[in-house]
């Protein structure tokens, strides 16, 4: 039995494989790409051909005149940079309290934790808003949350949802359970309390864990279009992909809508080019123990 060969075989099949998986993962991206470089004839032709015949770059600049693009990109950007600062904040410190410190109650919250990531994020869209509709004191509100408007239609509004997750908390959680305990018994010797532990030795040796997240949430709140459908309610505060939603259903073109949402698309595809040896590390150090 020639072992060595029937190996080579399986790796030529799980490369043909992968490879076959890649391309129907980055073909649709090509194909936005190139129809937002043609024109009109080309895309409605009933003969398909993948690339231009003449590249219309022109179609970038039909897309971004008649909206303010500018004014939705500040707003996403604004909530995409706020939103993931924060929530690696509160993530890595609740993972931290879940894996390293013992308190009444630990298994239970983290159990609820645990709940949270099977509710789906639809069925919790309407509380949220009332919540936030209701919120004491913001948004013209009394101490009681009413007369006003609350959170709705403000950064905040969009923001405060998705300042903390439970798939960040848990990922954090997993992640700190891997450093040894005496680590935490040589920070108590050299004087450290629990908050100075913590970021004078778990936040330095958690980039890749915190690479991570980064790019998980940044991408989330870019991309995010059913929480800003329901808490925007000016043309002022939408975002992009709200902007792609009212672009489509405009009376535009194909190539217009398809150069819009090239660039909308264009950040996160840099980022995570840049940053992608970093997530899939934070992602396999985040192991399973208990």
């Amino acid at each position: 039995m020639n072992v060595p060969g029937q190996l080579v075989v399986k790796r030529y099949a799980l490369f043909i494989l992968l490879l076959f998986f890649a391309f129907l993962v980055v073909m649709p991206f090509v194909l936005m790409v190139t129809g937002s470089l043609k024109t009109v004839t080309e895309i409605n032709a009933s003969r398909f051909s993948l690339f231009p015949k003449s590249p219309q770059f022109s179609n970038y600049i039909k897309a971004f005149q008649h909206r303010p693009w500018g004014r939705w990109f500040l707003n996403s950007a604004i909530v995409a940079l706020t939103t993931t600062f924060v929530s690696l904040l509160v993530n890595s410190m609740a993972g931290y309290a879940f894996a390293r410190l013992d308190f009444n109650g630990r298994k239970l919250l983290f159990y609820t934790v645990l709940l949270a990531l099977m509710v789906p994020r639809q069925l919790t869209i309407l509380p949220r808003f009332i919540i936030l509709r209701s919120f004491p004191l913001a948004g013209g509100n009394n101490i009681l949350g009413q007369g006003g408007t609350g959170f709705v239609n403000s950064y905040m509004g969009l923001m405060l949802p998705i300042f903390a997750g439970a798939f960040g908390i848990f990922l954090c959680r997993q992640f700190y359970l891997n450093f040894p305990r005496s680590l935490d018994d040589a920070a108590e010797i050299d004087g450290c309390n629990v908050v100075t532990t913590f970021f004078r030795i778990y936040i330095p040796n958690s980039q890749a864990l915190l690479m991570s997240l980064r790019i998980l949430k940044c991408t989330f709140a870019w991309n995010d279009y059913m929480w800003p459908l329901t808490i925007v309610q000016s043309e002022r505060m939408m975002t992009v992909q709200l902007g792609l939603a009212l672009f489509k259903d405009e009376t535009v073109t194909w190539e217009t809508l398809l150069a819009a949402t090239t660039v909308v698309m264009l950040p996160l595809i840099v980022i995570f080019f840049l940053a992608q040896n970093r997530v899939v590390s934070g992602l396999v150090t985040s192991g399973m123990k208990e």
